[in-house]
């Protein structure tokens, strides 16, 4: 049976898993008072860090599911994307139009990486 390291732990949740070489983690924006781009940019910095601190980075991602409330958010989603990911390292990935639990949030991600 392989050890399973938790980081961040509140009574509520877990900010990163990792089992087996495997990280899963949700990011949202630090700041939601921030407009769309700004928090969709924000998020994406957060991943980054969250990896590098879980001794990862942006080629090890294996799935990222994305939560937008606004279907009008895609495209500028997609633009900061593929801009912020690697050329060739694409994940998996599915993207769901959902209301959020806070109401200023325009972005949620889980992610799934490597280690």
């Amino acid at each position: 049976m392989s050890d399973i390291s938790r980081f961040g732990v509140t009574r509520r949740w877990s900010d990163a898993v990792v089992h087996n070489g495997v990280a899963y983690f949700v990011e949202v924006p630090d700041d939601p008072a921030l407009d769309a781009r700004r928090q969709i940019t924000q998020v994406l910095d957060q991943i980054e860090r969250r990896l590098v601190q879980l001794g990862s980075d942006l080629t090890r991602l294996l799935q990222v599911t994305i939560y937008l409330p606004d279907p009008e958010n895609l495209n500028l989603f997609n633009e900061l994307w593929e801009a912020w990911l690697p050329q060739g390292h694409a994940p998996s990935r599915a993207c769901i139009h959902a209301k959020l639990a806070a109401p200023g949030y325009s972005v949620e991600l889980i992610v799934i990486a490597a280690i």
